[in-house]
């Protein structure tokens, strides 16, 4: 079986880009932080796992993700490899995004994205609005959009 369930904050926007062609294809691409239960030396330790999502889930990352936003994701590991520029084989692990939640409330996630900076080594949607509550307020006709509907 291969399934994997991650829970961590976006280190970056979404990357969305759109297949050409008839009917195009909404494909983003998110690195998650996630950190790890053991620390090294006390200091706090993450990995960074690449993750990309296809089609509405796409649009939906692309839409209401950006980073710090903490999330809860499910779905499978793929492997592969290309040849680049220099010749060298390269070889690649990502997780192909079945779900996605927000790990948190929308306050909370403002609250931490705004202090939030992803750790080392690695280097737009716009924010939906809220009521004040910390729910964001839904615009009219999104429901078949949704993906958790």
């Amino acid at each position: 079986m291969n399934q994997v369930v991650l829970m961590g904050r976006l280190t970056r926007d979404p990357e969305v880009r759109y297949s050409g062609g008839e009917s195009s294809l909404a494909i983003a691409r998110y690195t998650l932080a996630v950190d790890r239960r053991f620390k090294r030396d006390g200091e706090p330790t993450a990995d960074f796992i690449n993750c990309v999502a296809f089609g509405r889930t796409a649009e939906f990352a692309e839409r209401y993700f950006h980073k710090g936003t903490k999330l809860v994701i499910s779905g499978r590991i793929q492997t592969g490899s290309y040849t680049n520029k220099e010749g060298v084989r390269v070889f690649t692990t990502e997780v192909v995004v079945e779900n996605q939640e927000f790990a948190e409330s929308k306050a909370a996630s403002d609250e931490s994205s705004r202090s939030y900076q992803a750790p080392q080594p690695h280097a737009a949607a716009p924010a939906p609005d809220t009521m004040g509550d910390g729910f964001m307020n839904i615009p009219e006709g999104i429901d078949e959009e949704l993906p958790f509907a």
